[in-house]
């Protein structure tokens, strides 16, 4: 289950404004690589829709079923907001509704068996 939490506008390049929902799950402790002490966080996706600002505003705290996954994706640079710190990252999150959640499951669990 993943609750929308906020939203975001904008614009392509002809100058239509359309909004993507940003989506969190729930909280999971993980262990940081640098100091390996254990810390709560929640993962966020980005997911693409066809509201306006004003259905994405009353659509926030709304529960969705499904989940986000970590995909692993070509290496990318990413700027930590809080530090400045330029990374490389090879993966992103990607919402995941819960038919497609089950399709996959079940394609892991076949190769599993061969």
């Amino acid at each position: 289950m993943v609750k929308i939490v906020d939203f975001k506008t904008y614009q392509t390049e002809d100058g239509k404004d359309f909004c993507t929902l940003i989506v969190q799950g729930g909280v999971e402790a993980v262990k940081s690589q640098e100091t390996e002490r254990t810390y709560l966080t929640a993962r966020t996706a980005r997911v693409a829709c066809t509201f306006n600002e004003i259905t994405c505003k009353s659509l926030i705290g709304t529960d969705l079923n499904g989940e986000i996954q970590k995909v692993e994706v070509e290496p990318y640079e990413y700027t930590v907001k809080e530090t400045g710190e330029v990374i490389t990252l090879s993966h992103r999150y990607e919402y995941i509704d819960e038919q497609e959640r089950i399709v996959k499951e079940n394609v892991l669990r076949e190769e599993e068996v061969f």
